[in-house]
């Protein structure tokens, strides 16, 4: 996979992606840039949960389930210090549907500890819970 980004002018950068959608970042007016687009940051974050939303819905679509509807929390933690990475991302997915327990937690599991590239290639400590039916999960994944 590759890509080129642009700089455009102050602190704003655009790219065409691979798959051919336009992508614009910027930074807050604080730092220089004039907030025309997302920060890195915030498209790192919902890189890692549209990932994992893919891979969720994939698996338990093979399973033959079908969520009525489906959204995720995502909440991530920074360091104090450059380079202020992510240390720690949290992830509650709600569900809601005719859906078993054990298969939804089989199905984050699956894609937290197997099939999100994205996840796999931070250093963050990733974790996850859920609710099915605005019913919160027991178990903490």
């Amino acid at each position: 996979m590759e890509t080129t980004i642009k700089w455009n002018d102050k602190m704003s950068f655009s790219s065409m992606t691979p798959s051919g959608h336009e992508l614009r970042m910027d930074a807050s007016a604080e730092v220089g840039g004039e907030n025309t687009g997302p920060r890195p940051t915030e498209l790192l974050l919902n890189a890692v949960a549209g990932c994992t939303g893919i891979d969720i819905i994939s698996i338990l679509q093979k399973m033959r389930l079908e969520p009525k509807s489906f959204h995720m929390d995502v909440k991530g933690e920074r360091a104090e210090d450059h380079p202020k990475k992510f240390t720690t991302i949290a992830i509650h997915y709600a569900l809601e549907g005719d859906l078993t327990e054990d298969k939804v937690i089989r199905a984050i599991q699956l894609s937290k500890d197997k099939y999100c590239s994205v996840s796999h290639s931070l250093s963050a400590e990733i974790s996850a819970s859920y609710s099915i039916n605005g019913v919160k999960g027991k178990q903490q994944l």
